[in-house]
C-alpha cells in the first residue's frame, strides 16, 4: 500500500468523521426521538452518496484510485456508521425495547440499500 493511499484514506476520514459528528449533532438536536435518528441519517445520506459515487465511476473510469479511495474509504468510511447502528441496536435490544430496535434496524438495513441503488440509478439516469 502506498504512502498516498494511506494520506487519501487519513484525509477522508477527517473529513467524513467531522461531518458525521456535525450531522450526528443536529439532527438529534433537532429530531429528538426514541431511535438514534442521528445515526440514520449518515447512513442513508453516506449510501446515497455511495451508490452516487459508484454511478460515477462507472462513467469515468479514468478518475484516479487516490480520488476514489479518499471519496469512498475516508470520507464514507469515517461518515457512516455502522458500528454505532449496531451498538444502538443492541441497547435498544438490552433495554427492551424491541420494537424501536427492530426499527432501528430494518431502516438503516432497507434504507441504506435502497438509497445506495437510487443514487447509483440517479447518476447512471442523469448521465444518458
Amino acid at each position: 500500500m502506498s504512502l498516498a493511499t494511506i494520506i487519501a484514506v487519513a484525509s477522508g476520514g477527517a473529513i467524513g468523521a467531522t461531518l458525521r459528528l456535525l450531522i450526528n449533532g443536529a439532527v438529534n438536536k433537532h429530531f429528538v426521538h426514541a431511535l438514534p435518528l442521528g445515526t440514520l441519517a449518515v447512513n442513508l445520506v453516506g449510501s446515497l452518496i455511495i451508490g452516487m459515487l459508484f454511478a460515477y465511476f462507472h462513467l469515468n473510469t479514468s478518475l484516479s484510485p487516490h480520488v476514489k479511495t479518499f471519496l469512498v474509504t475516508g470520507i464514507l468510511g469515517a461518515l457512516t456508521t455502522y458500528s454505532t447502528f449496531a451498538i444502538e441496536s443492541f441497547f435498544l435490544l438490552e433495554a427492551g425495547h424491541y420494537l424501536h430496535a427492530f426499527a432501528n434496524m430494518a431502516l438503516n438495513l432497507f434504507g441504506t440499500i435502497l438509497l445506495a441503488g437510487l443514487g447509483y440509478l440517479l447518476i447512471m439516469q442523469i448521465s444518458k
